[in-house]
Formats: structure tokens, sequence, C-alpha cells
């Protein structure tokens, strides 16, 4: 065996092997991009293929970029990501018998609170390699990761009814400890790419997805929940699951190209240690996506593209259940006359997330053969209700507009380094605490991400 095909093999083998730590909550908990040059465009370029990370965007690029390998990571940094509670002028003190009526004040009878999260930084890598099978037809493997529920609050206190009928106050934002959940998705796609023609092309992937989750600090919803031995503070659960990513694209008229891609719903295993917590006894699938967009080569040396998205957390349980069903005054979990809406149960409460559509506008130039640059921004309504900031105190995923810088320069006849910058822009949802409406809640984060990465073609 050459050394030649001894390195491809090496790389091939170094990316099968990466594995995402997280990429956290941009839109909704979906990466705002995969891949530094599809970033550098704020995500977009489903109709430009530049790069082996293609395939985590439209498969049918792979065909087009030839035979080459793709690594890199980001440091990623959600800072701040926090809440807000107002003060409850007309609580209770410690100590009152309240019965079923307690209510739940964050930071206790007549204080406001507020915490921030900790751990601002995260290590995000990511990886992709593609073979040409011939002039016509490739085969890849992409490597890259989701997130987006991550949080540690340490402090605050919480006031609430202590299993027999009393107002007390406890430590933690949810009056159970140091309160927060991690939420990690790996995807390992292959991928099949062939030309349709010398301007159009298609592709499918096979997407093998592997899940990590934990939940700390939420033993006071244990009255609330189906099994609350399986609700919160069992370390890291895993679940495994599958699907298909397809995508096309062509040359429409001269300098434009239309491009689409589709991801299935990934059947996630539940998490069993959690099936107290998530809807459906612990299942958590992972939503289904569309992307359609444009690419128009403005110049020989410029391409402005264009994207719409479409993420539907509508479709899982977990995820867009709203706490409504937890504590309504009617066919609820509290009200007693419905157990199935307790958390865990089959219509069990979740975060009650709304779909996202977002839109993606970038713009590519090359000031020389070695020099390509890149900006983009990006706008999508968040997914999060005024009426759900409680619960989503845990996954403020509340970003909307994000603004990307990047670049490639060449360092070497067949090598190149690119870089990104983005930056999300802060944003806030204010609601009702909705086991204590005289109580507002107020969730908020920005962000900002540095990613590099190396490509080689062979």
């Amino acid at each position: 065996m050459n050394k030649a095909i001894k390195n491809k093999i090496r790389l091939a083998t170094a990316v099968a092997l990466l594995t995402p730590s997280l990429a956290f909550a941009t839109n909704g908990y979906f990466a705002h991009g995969y891949g530094t040059k599809n970033k550098g465009l704020a995500g977009g370029g489903v109709a430009i293929a530049e790069d082996a990370m293609v395939a985590a965007t439209n498969p049918a690029g792979m065909v087009l970029v030839g035979e080459r390998a793709d690594l890199g990571f980001a440091i990623f940094s959600p800072s701040p990501r926090s809440y807000s509670a107002t003060a409850d002028a007309a609580g209770i003190t410690d100590g009152t018998v309240c019965g079923a009526g307690c209510p739940f004040t964050l930071g206790g009878n007549a204080n406001a609170q507020s915490l921030e999260s900790e751990n601002d930084f995260f290590l995000v890598p990511h990886g992709a390699y593609n073979w040409m099978l011939n002039s016509d037809s490739s085969i890849g493997v992409s490597v890259y990761g989701n997130g987006g529920m991550n949080t540690e609050y340490e402090g605050g206190v919480a006031q609430h009814n202590d299993g027999a009928g009393n107002a007390v106050t406890t430590p933690g934002t949810f009056g159970a400890g140091t309160t927060g959940v991690n939420l990690e998705q790996l995807f390992i796609t292959t991928t099949y790419a062939r030309k349709m023609g010398a301007k159009a092309s298609w592709g499918a992937s096979a997407v093998l997805a592997y899940q990590r989750f934990s939940a700390t600090g939420l033993a006071n919803f244990g009255g609330f929940s189906t099994s609350n031995t399986n609700l919160t503070n069992n370390g890291t659960d895993t679940s495994f699951g599958y699907g298909f990513k397809l995508g096309v694209q062509g040359e429409v008229v001269s300098g434009l190209t239309l491009a689409a891609s589709y991801q299935s719903r990934m059947e996630m295993d539940e998490f069993d240690k959690y099936s107290g917590l998530f809807a459906e006894n612990g299942d958590f699938d992972i939503p289904e996506t569309w992307t359609v967009g444009l690419a128009w080569k403005m110049a020989p040396k410029s391409r402005l593209t264009f994207d719409v998205q479409q993420i539907m957390y509508s479709d899982i349980a977990a995820i867009s259940n709203p706490i409504s069903y937890l504590v309504g005054a009617s066919n609820s979990c509290a009200a007693g006359d419905n157990a199935n809406r307790c958390l865990g149960g089959s219509e069990g409460a979740g975060f009650g997330w709304d779909d996202m559509t977002i839109y993606k506008l970038g713009y590519q130039f090359s000031t020389s053969p070695d020099w390509t640059w890149r900006v983009g921004f990006s706008h999508g309504e968040q997914p999060i209700p005024e009426s759900e900031t409680l619960f989503n105190i845990l996954a403020p995923a509340v970003i909307e507009d994000h603004l990307t810088l990047g670049f490639t320069t060449k360092t070497g006849k067949a090598s190149e380094l690119s870089f990104q910058f983005m930056h999300g822009f802060s944003n806030s949802v204010t609601g009702a605490n909705p086991l204590n409406p005289s109580q507002n809640v107020t969730i908020e984060m920005s962000q900002n991400e540095a990613e590099v990465s190396w490509g080689w073609n062979f």
C-alpha cells in the first residue's frame, strides 16, 4: 500500500472517530450551520458546495467538491445564558399551611432572583472525508453535532410545597440544589452523490445519531411526574437512532443554482433514566428539517446565497408540549383529571417550543486566487412562547439573529485554512411563572463562536 493511500485511510479514520462535544443552541438547539465555510455564510449555502462538510447541509454537493478531507473545531461561548425572576410582593411566608395552593416562587417570598449559568466555553469539533468513485459519483462520511440544552445554575432559592402542605424555601433555582441539563447530539452520515449532467446532482445520506443527556435539580417537580425516580439526578443517559437526508441541486439559468435538502425525523431510543421527565416515557426524537436555497454567481469571483430552513420542533412531544399540560386548571396533571399529561406521560408536558423558520443571506467573494471572503446574516423567530419561560430556564434558546464573517486562504497546492466568526445577538423572552402567575420570569442569551478548519484535496 503506497504512502498516499495510507494517509487517506488515516484521515478517514480520524473523521470517523471524531466526536463533537457540543454545538450549542443557535436555531433552537440546532447549530446555525455546519462546516466553517457554510457557517461563514450564516449557515446558508445549500446551493453551493465548498467542502466535504456540505453533506450536513445538502448531500447533493458531495460529488462537486472532489476527493478531499476537512477537519476543524470551534470555540463556542453562549454567554450570558441566564434568567431573572421578579419579586412576588403578594407571596406567603415560610411555614404557611397552603396545601395544594402553595406557590412555586423563584427567589422565595418577596425576593427577586437572577442567575447566570456556569460553563461559558465549549470545544466543538467536526470532520468529513469524500472519495470520488469516478468523475460522476462519490461516497463520503461526515461527523458533526448539535446541542442546546446545556445549563448549570449554582445558588439561588425557591419557595414551594414541602410535601406536607407547608410553604418552605430551599436552595437551588427550583429548590433542589444545582439546576441544569446537558444535551449532546452526534451525527455520522454516509453519503452517496451523483451528477445529473454537467450542472446538476443529487445525493442521499444514511444518518446514524447518538445522544447524551443529564439533568439535575428538578426533584421538586416529582409530584408532577409519572416516575419521580426517573426525573432528575440520574447521571448521563444515552440513546441511539437513525434517519436519512436527501438533496438535489442544479443550475436553472446561467449563473443561478437552485437546491433543496430534507432530513427525516431521527427515531431515537428512549432516555430510560429520564422517563419521568420527557413525554412518551423518555422519548426524545430529533425533528425533521427541510431547506431550499439559491446561489447566484454575480461575477466570476463572487456569489450571493439565500436559504430558507424549517425545523419541525412541533412534531416532537418532549420539545413542543406546553407546560399548561402540567398545571392547567382542567385536563392537566395538576388538576388530577389527566395523568397522561404529567412529566413522562403519553401527553407529558414539555418545553412548549414552536417550529422555526430561518432565513439566511450570505455573500462570498475572492480578492485573489489565494483568498476568499465570506459574510452572512440569518434571522429566525425564536421558538419559545412567553408562556413557557419557567421550564426553559433549563434551555434558554432565544437567539434570533446571527452575523458571521469568514475567510479561506490557500496554505499549499492542495491545502487550505478556513476561519469563521459568529455573533448571536442578545435576546430575551419574558412571561408569567405558571406556578405563581404574580411573578414574571425572563430568560436571555447571547453567543459568540470562532471556528477554524483545514482542508486537503487529493
